[in-house]
């Protein structure tokens, strides 16, 4: 998923990325469209979120009470809603969920939006079905919004905050999170279990020659 952080380190891919994501670019998954501006997570060039899209087409989502924890460009939340559930989509980005209203109004799709840093601003009595992630993964202090969604901070504490607010302060059922083999996912299991939480491999896609595995975030049990 995040292997572009690498490869655009390539002087002339990086000079294309950014000059295709200098201004707003659109993003359309069977006939729902998003613009996705500047400084907003690009499902472009990514492979996540196109596998994360493809999982949810699967699943009977009608009236399912569904978070999008990071919304970035809300291709997933808007899809979701276009399948009959009563979605949530947060952010800390305020350029990402500026569009997104846009979008939920062109796409005739309402959805409720909510700046937040991960749980921070979600209402702790709404018990949520599914909550979805495709999180910052990369190791290293983000100095902006826009590079909180790639980066997770030095000592993964995006993850740190994520797992603790799982363990103690939501309520669900089922929680679906990306990650790609770039990542170091020990370390990020490690850190769950430390939150009795377990990550249990549900899906694996690879697309030019890298993995993406989707998990399902589990409350551990004690017998």
């Amino acid at each position: 998923m995040r292997q572009l952080v690498k490869k655009i380190t390539n002087p002339f891919l990086k000079w294309a990325f950014y000059r295709y994501h200098s201004k707003p670019r659109k993003y359309t998954y069977r006939g729902i469209s998003v613009s996705v501006p500047p400084g907003v997570f690009p499902p472009h060039f990514t492979i996540s979120t196109k596998i994360l899209l493809d999982y949810l087409n699967k699943k009977d989502l009608n009236q399912k009470k569904i978070l999008e924890l990071g919304c970035g460009s809300g291709i997933i939340s808007l899809f979701s809603a276009s399948k009959g559930a009563l979605v949530t989509a947060s952010d800390i980005n305020p350029i990402a969920l500026e569009s997104l209203k846009i979008s939920s109004q062109e796409n005739r799709l309402p959805i409720q939006i909510v700046t937040s840093d991960l749980f921070d601003a979600i209402e702790e009595h709404i018990n949520f079905d599914i909550i979805v992630i495709n999180p910052p993964y990369y190791p290293k202090n983000p100095k902006n919004d826009k590079e909180k969604a790639w980066f997770c901070g030095e000592n993964f504490e995006y993850f740190q905050k994520l797992f603790k607010q799982l363990s103690t302060a939501v309520d669900y059922e089922i929680t679906y999170m990306i990650l790609s083999e770039d990542c170091n996912i020990s370390t990020i299991k490690d850190m769950a279990g430390k939150n009795n939480l377990e990550l249990h491999e549900i899906f694996y896609k690879k697309v030019n020659f890298e993995k993406n595995y989707i998990f399902k975030i589990l409350k551990q049990v004690y017998h």
